[in-house]
């Protein structure tokens, strides 16, 4: 009896496990819907502000933007961590937690002076018990990031990058490339003319030369657009990240919802059993002892 009892309190709890783990899944399928509503609509415009920028960085200007032009040396380096604040994502913090290790070590190897900076708890927490050191952490950038805490952020890495202070930005990440595939990434930003993407603008135009007409000058252009195209293009890191926490989490949880049933299902026989065979022998005592009786 005693058995039997251990099973449907293990039971009880196992589907309250199912009960929460299944909640969290409807949660996070939500969330990854509005999510990547937004990521699909900053696409098409970060696509099409960085081609432009892809091209104007090939014209032959009498000057250029200095976000578009790469320092003559990487002396001081920028790392920004992009992980989630909350758990239960399977390995979305440690794959993207990998990528930038090895960007650590590429930057110790090179002698550079490497700033970490980190976004989301789960980041943090990891480097903090790595004993990594840390210059700047952020911890209000949600599943929901909006435009203007990182339009702050961003303008903040401009500022420094065109007075010197910063030579390199790099973003640790995960990107997504659908709603089936992330990939965690550690992609460099500045300077804006390796995110650009010319060569793949190039091959993509057949090597044609894009004619482009100016008003009211390119110096003006240049200057709204570039760092326009640096934003969208932070902003489009934070979305996708956004984005893969949620499908992460989705797949996690229900992997773990279906983990419970199984285990249900389990103790469930086993109760069965149990109780089977207490029936039994409490049969056999009711009749060894009305054989004795008689």
């Amino acid at each position: 009896m005693a058995k039997a009892r251990q099973i449907v309190k293990r039971l009880k709890a196992v589907r309250n496990i199912r009960k929460i783990t299944r909640t969290m899944e409807l949660i996070a399928t939500a969330r990854f819907k509005r999510a990547m509503d937004r990521a699909t609509e900053a696409e098409a415009y970060t696509r099409k502000i960085s081609e432009i920028v892809a091209d104007l960085s090939q014209l032959e200007l009498e000057f250029t933007h200095p976000l578009l032009k790469a320092h003559d040396t990487e002396d001081n380096a920028v790392l920004l961590i992009i992980t989630s604040n909350r758990g239960f994502a399977g390995g979305y913090n440690a794959s993207v937690i990998r990528e930038a290790q090895q960007r650590i070590r590429e930057a110790k190897a090179a002698g550079q002076n490497l700033s970490v900076e980190v976004s989301g708890k789960r980041g943090i927490n990891f480097l903090k018990f790595q004993k990594q050191p840390v210059d700047r952490t952020y911890r209000h950038f949600e599943d929901k990031p909006a435009f203007d805490e990182v339009d702050e952020l961003a303008a903040r890495y401009v500022e420094s990058y065109v007075r010197g202070k910063i030579d390199r930005l790099d973003v640790a990440y995960m990107k997504l490339v659908s709603a089936s595939r992330q990939v965690p990434i550690c992609e460099r930003l500045l300077p804006v003319g390796t995110l650009a993407g010319a060569d793949r603008r190039v091959e993509e135009t057949n090597g044609r030369r894009i004619e482009y007409e100016f008003l009211p000058s390119a110096r003006e252009i240049l200057e709204e657009i570039v760092p326009a195209a640096f934003k969208a293009r932070l902003f489009k890191c934070f979305l996708d990240a956004a984005v893969s926490e949620q499908i992460f989490r989705m797949v996690a949880m229900k992997g773990a919802t279906e983990n419970a049933q199984e285990m249900i299902s389990n103790l469930s026989q086993r109760y069965n059993r149990a109780r089977q065979q207490q029936i039994t022998s409490e049969l056999a005592e009711v009749i060894g002892g009305a054989a004795a009786l008689e």
